[in-house]
């Protein structure tokens, strides 16, 4: 199936991230992020923080994808998918906890209109650097973000309690920290590589999917 779907995109059904040797990968997320990893038949591992699955670590070379929710399995562009079931992680989901995703951005062309007419959501610029897409309707919500930049990929963010200490944590258990800990309109964030160089961003404590931009809905 391709082409929009009938709904908008409400949020994020998982994350998934693929890469050579899924288990020292995992352990490395447990330590970070506090995930309790349990292994699967495949030969993934999945992340859970309570009850709620966090990300899915399978064996592969690709990296991070996001898997938003919607009607009918497909591919989009710059590793992500839509797939069919219930939203776990977005601005109507249960707010985000240390360790879960709690926002999802985009690096590359300004394309908006692919994005829009994919996921059914509509743009706004609230900066001049950034776009947000928000779901249409009479309570629009921001489901992701969008940044200009060369490289064409989808960053999850994962919600920590110190931004700081996680950057620190990281670059001592063998990931490497791209951007220190920073202030932007978002929140407190970091951009981190993993051991295995797939690369992931930390907010701190986000009041919910988004960080500051969950308190700043958009107009009607």
């Amino acid at each position: 199936m391709s082409g929009p779907s009938a709904s908008p995109a409400r949020g994020v059904r998982r994350i998934e991230l693929a890469t050579a040797d899924p288990e020292p990968i995992a352990d490395f997320y447990a330590h970070l992020l506090g995930w309790v990893v349990l292994a699967e038949p495949d030969g993934a591992f999945t992340g859970w923080v309570g009850d709620r699955l966090a990300a899915r670590v399978h064996p592969g070379e690709d990296g991070y994808r996001v898997v938003f929710a919607g009607a009918g399995p497909r591919g989009l562009r710059a590793g992500a998918s839509v797939d069919q079931g219930r939203v776990l992680h977005g601005p109507w989901a249960p707010g985000p906890r240390a360790g879960e995703p709690c926002w999802v951005e985009f690096t590359g062309a300004a394309d908006d209109g692919y994005w829009t007419g994919e996921l059914g959501w509509e743009a706004r610029t609230p900066d001049e650097r950034f776009t947000l897409y928000d779901t249409p309707g009479e309570q629009p919500r921001a489901v992701a973000g969008r940044l200009v930049g060369e490289r064409q990929r989808w960053t999850c963010y994962f919600a920590v309690p110190d931004t700081a200490k996680t950057a620190a944590l990281a670059a001592e258990t063998g990931g490497e920290v791209l951007v220190p800990p920073t202030e932007v309109p978002t929140g407190l964030v970091a951009s981190i590589a993993d051991p295995a160089g797939a690369v992931f961003a930390v907010l701190q404590d986000p009041p919910g999917w988004g960080g500051t931009w969950s308190t700043q809905p958009a107009a009607p």
